[in-house]
């Protein structure tokens, strides 16, 4: 029984490629998706093997009163093979989107969100015991969005009349409210909650803060579907260092700036050490010792980490 609770955010910092390993469409190495919304996701095992190997590297230091090694087995479970096989201590659910950047004609980009998104985010947050204040948001139709920021907004003229619209990529949105207090203040506690302390994450904060934007459920998939970043390839011929004949292909990626939420639990170590004995540690222990090395830290998640991709910055908050 898993007794302890967490959020896990990931914020992309580069693009991440968790490849779903198969292809029925135009590109040959889609991400990894949601059967029922076509979000992007990251699934537990992956998330947990990205933890488990950064751990392996952060933990130095960090960790004196057992080996690093030793800690490493109790929280994650032993290697396959192992001859002392017990399950791990820490158990990670799959990554759900919250927000995804869309190019927007002003302020480079927005952080854009909807309400099913915001909706899935706040149960997982109150399941794990988090105290969540947000406002509820008005309904948004499709063609039409929820700003907190005016300067996003552009003035224009629809049927004779003075309208304030959002261009999203090429697309144009009506602002149904350009200065949504209830959208304020869900951005702000996602900046505080989501995104590292520190002055290098200041400017991300703060946009954050501003520039989230609600668009319909309808209209928020279509960009967590059609614009995420795709990169043509090519395999070349090692031998002549041309192109091969018929090697193009289609990789795509999460662009970097969007933001993903997972549950943590954790029990006590199931190695067979009982309450009382020297190498015993409670599910408190457990997720002290897991947060201690990997909150605000610098992940890699993913394929293609040869080519910079997969760079994820964390921050676990616990709940009750």
């Amino acid at each position: 029984m898993f007794e302890k609770r967490a959020i896990l955010f990931l914020y992309a910092v580069s693009p991440v490629h968790m490849g779903a390993g198969q292809a029925i469409g135009v590109i040959d190495n889609p991400i990894q998706r949601e059967r029922h919304t076509g979000h992007p996701c990251f699934a537990g095992s992956g998330i947990k093997g990205a933890v488990r190997h950064g751990f392996e590297v952060l933990a130095n230091g960090k960790v004196q009163d057992r080996p690093r090694n030793e800690l490493i087995t109790v929280l994650f479970g032993p290697d396959a093979g192992d001859s002392n096989l017990h399950a791990g201590a820490v158990s990670f659910g799959d990554a759900q989107l919250v927000v995804f950047p869309v190019r927007s004609l002003k302020g480079g980009y927005v952080y854009a969100t909807c309400p099913q998104a915001l909706a899935r985010a706040r149960r997982l947050m109150e399941a794990v015991g988090l105290g969540v204040n947000w406002p509820a948001i008005l309904p948004v139709n499709e063609g039409e969005c929820l700003v907190a920021n005016p300067s996003l907004l552009s003035r224009r003229q629809i049927n004779g009349q003075p309208a304030d619209v959002l261009h999203l990529e090429a697309f144009e949105y009506t602002a149904k409210d350009k200065q949504n207090e209830a959208i304020k203040k869900i951005a702000h506690d996602l900046a505080a909650r989501a995104i590292p302390t520190g002055d290098a994450y200041t400017f991300f904060r703060d946009k954050l803060k501003t520039d989230l934007v609600v668009l319909s459920d309808t209209d928020f998939g279509y960009f967590a579907q059609h614009a995420t970043l795709v990169e043509p390839h090519v395999r070349i011929k090692p031998d002549t260092g041309t192109a091969d004949s018929g090697g193009l292909f289609y990789t795509e990626n999460l662009p970097p700036e969007s933001l993903l939420i997972a549950p943590v639990l954790a029990s006590q170590v199931r190695n067979g050490t009982k309450k009382g004995e020297t190498d015993f540690m409670d599910a408190a222990n457990v997720m002290l010792k897991l947060t201690t090395v990997i909150n605000g830290q610098l992940l890699q998640i993913g394929g293609d980490a040869t080519t910079g991709r997969g760079l994820v910055v964390t921050r676990i908050v616990e709940g009750r």
